[in-house]
């Protein structure tokens, strides 16, 4: 299992201003291949006979033409360059298979990073050791023990963090899932999760907390003369409140996610349509604040690390307007509608927790289908009779 240790760095100046090199010598390396693998990809199109750009030969390519062309290359880790080219290879392989957009040429001051691979440096408590530079301090120890696999050195605001990723069968860090029974998610804005079994987590809304203040510094910034020294002092200031606003999201899902793989066996959560709730624009900045794709990417490795389950119903499931004692189904339910009667049983329900309540069901149906045969749970049936399967560590559930 490969898992990514995030550390602070505690660089000096001499340490910083080469990790600045590197990475805009990884920046360069990155835009360079990618301007020559379209021109090859161009000359390739009007001429069949030549090969297709690839990054294996671009890695060659500068490799050949560094030491006369870029000498300033020669200075920092060889690793900058080359793992930037792989990286781009790896861009227009997903591109290729459709995970990903095409790729675009990376700026300066935006996601400023370089990769190192597991034989260019090493580790020695809270040091790591770099090339061309020596012992760098870090933070704390790596967590995980196991064999590292490569390392990522990357600039948030103007703090530098390293990255390493690890190849470890011990998962004794995280117990596994206590016997509390399934439990369904209903995400929200006003709240960010309400539980099935009526608890209510009420997110931090860092940004809108922090928003006057975000606001103010976007003004200042945008009153400095380009390129002065306080142009810089104030984007650096802004930049910090950014991050803070990211550190705060991000500690509130990481206790969520935790607290729910570390309580449940089964959970069971909506696959939302977040790119359509970002497209109302009275909604976006609120869904934004509450970062839903990254609660999901979390309880997904967290269930799998302690051998839990994550059943993920399907997008136009009624979870909220299907009564969740008769199983009745209302016709329509406005969202301003945070409470309801049921016309069938005479059931008042809480809109968000009568959506976790089925949510709910359906995890616990879906993973006895997905452990039994045909015609247990909500599942769609299908032509031919399954097999018994598995349990899998992460299932999607849907309904007919």
């Amino acid at each position: 299992m490969l898992i990514a240790h995030k550390i602070a760095l505690d660089p000096n100046n001499v340490q910083a201003t080469y990790f600045a090199r590197a990475a805009g010598t990884a920046r360069f390396a990155y835009n360079w291949a990618l301007a020559e693998w379209q021109r090859q990809y161009e000359a390739c199109k009007a001429d069949a006979s030549l090969p297709k750009p690839s990054q294996m030969a671009l890695r060659r390519q500068l490799n050949g033409i560094k030491a006369e062309q870029f000498p300033w290359m020669l200075e920092v880790t060889k690793n900058a360059p080359q793992m930037a080219i792989i990286q781009l290879g790896a861009a227009f392989k997903n591109f290729f298979a459709g995970r990903a957009k095409y790729p675009k040429f990376r700026k300066k001051g935006l996601h400023d990073r370089f990769s190192l691979t597991n034989d260019q440096f090493s580790l020695d408590g809270s040091r790591i050791r770099i090339p061309n530079l020596g012992w760098v301090r870090m933070r704390e120890t790596l967590r995980f023990t196991g064999k590292l696999m490569s390392a990522t050195i990357s600039r948030v605001a103007d703090h530098w963090f390293v990255s390493i990723t690890v190849d470890t069968l011990d998962d004794s860090h995280l117990p596994k899932a206590e016997n509390q029974g399934a439990v369904g998610v209903d995400l929200g804005v006003s709240a960010l999760a309400t539980l099935s079994t009526g608890e209510t987590v009420t997110g931090p809304k860092a940004h809108k907390a922090l928003l006057p203040r975000l606001q103010r510094l976007s003004r200042s910034l945008s009153r400095k003369v380009k390129g002065s020294e306080n142009r810089k002092k104030a984007k650096a200031k802004l930049a910090r409140l950014h991050t803070r606003i990211g550190n705060i999201r991000t500690d509130a899902l990481h206790q969520l996610t935790t607290g729910l793989t570390r309580r449940f066996h089964t959970i069971g959560i909506e696959d939302l349509n977040v790119r359509g709730m970002m497209a109302n624009r009275h909604l976006s900045r609120s869904v934004a604040d509450m970062g839903f794709f990254e609660f999901r990417r979390q309880l997904d490795y967290k269930a799998a690390q302690r051998g839990g389950v994550v059943v993920v119903a399907d997008r136009w499931y009624p979870s909220s307007k299907t009564c969740s004692d008769c199983g009745h189904k209302l016709g329509a339910l406005p969202l301003s509608v945070r409470k309801w009667t049921c016309p069938a049983c005479g059931a008042v329900h809480d809109r968000d927790v009568n959506a976790a309540i089925n949510l709910r069901n359906l995890a616990v149906s879906s993973t006895v289908s997905a452990c039994g045969e045909e015609g247990s749970g909500l599942g769609r049936k299908l032509k031919t009779k399954p097999a018994s399967v598995k349990q899998e560590s992460s299932s999607k559930a849907t309904y007919g």
